[in-house]
């Protein structure tokens, strides 16, 4: 796996109480811009994005598609990619959970939201200016 993915993978394999905080919930149409460290990234085409670069291509012949996935779930690496895959949906779950109903949305300490912008220094100043936000899940 290269680097840069592994990276941008890494918020994704922690575990969901592990993401208190500042989260910002996006996909890869809306790339975060200004954010520390301190901020978690899931991208809920994760699980999507994920599982087309686990099993590429699969042909259009079922038989044919069938044994190629096959061949990817029998493989040796299979059992640390079918973890990471949970990881990735556990996020997309736990987004589901709190409420989450588009993207982007920047989720603080599991309460507050605020929605439209994946640019995470707006959201807080968003926030700030509102004098809390939006509570997840309203």
């Amino acid at each position: 796996m290269k680097i840069s993915t592994l990276l941008t993978l890494f918020p994704l394999l922690m575990p969901a109480s592990v993401l208190a905080g500042t989260v910002l919930y996006t996909d890869s149409h809306h790339p975060p811009t200004n954010i520390d460290t301190s901020v978690s990234v899931i991208y809920l085409d994760g699980p999507e994005q994920l599982q087309k670069q686990l099993f590429g291509e699969l042909s259009s012949n079922p038989d044919e598609a069938e044994r190629q996935a096959q061949a990817v779930l029998k493989s040796p690496q299979w059992q640390a990619n079918e973890q990471q895959l949970a990881t990735v949906y556990r996020a997309v779950v736990h987004a589901w959970e709190l409420g989450v109903k588009k993207v982007p949305a920047v989720v603080f300490d599991d309460t507050d939201v605020v929605y439209g912008t994946a640019d995470v220094a707006q959201a807080v100043a968003l926030r700030q200016q509102a004098g809390g936000g939006t509570h997840a899940g309203n």
